[in-house]
């Protein structure tokens, strides 16, 4: 049995507007955002969605609500889709965490696949577990179409994964708030590339 998965990164935020760092903040969606996820919910209606999870941030819980009450189908939290871990610089503009952590942004901007920080997920790390959340996903719903709402840095790191890229291209996918691309057409068995 094939799964279809679907992935929608949440609607705009202030934080995006005003070029910050949401991170693991409790960032709800701006208005625009309300309108995008409105916007995506009626295009969703039609395609017969069985599913849909939702990191636990409000911003994607808030996208996935609209979502749900428009496609008249339930969504479930799911941790393992959150954003990324680095607290420090969590609700930081992108200049603050220049001044603050010195080279850590520039290095971020150039080799995220090779950033690290102490105590602070890596990029593999959060492709491992939202990796682990699609396949126990699309287990769980073999022969149906399921949406997942999450954020850029995962979707990203899903999209490589699936698409058999290495992290190094991180930069080279683009996901604007409320995209939805088709993730994977997965089969029983080993996950399709």
């Amino acid at each position: 049995m094939t799964a279809s998965i679907y992935l929608i990164r949440h609607g705009t935020t202030l934080a995006n507007r005003e070029n910050r760092f949401a991170g693991r903040t409790a960032e709800p969606l701006h208005a625009e955002g309300v309108s995008q996820i409105r916007e995506v919910g009626r295009k969703l209606q039609n395609i017969g969605l069985a599913a849909m999870y939702a990191g636990p941030l409000p911003r994607t819980r808030q996208s996935a609500e609209i979502i749900a009450a428009m496609c008249g189908i339930p969504f479930q939290v799911e941790e393992d889709l959150t954003d990324i871990c680095l607290p420090h610089w969590d609700g930081l503009a992108k200049d603050e965490i220049r001044q603050r952590y010195g080279p850590q942004y520039p290095a971020w901007q150039a080799s995220p696949e090779s950033f690290t920080v102490p105590g602070c997920e890596t990029l593999l790390d959060v492709q491992q577990r939202a990796t682990g959340a699609v396949e126990r996903i699309r287990r769980q719903h073999a022969g149906e179409k399921v949406l997942l709402v999450t954020h850029l840095i995962v979707a990203r790191c899903l999209m490589l994964h699936y698409t058999g890229r290495e992290l190094c291209h991180f930069r080279a996918i683009k996901v604007d708030n409320g995209d939805v691309v088709r993730l994977c057409q997965c089969h029983d068995g080993p996950p399709a590339a």
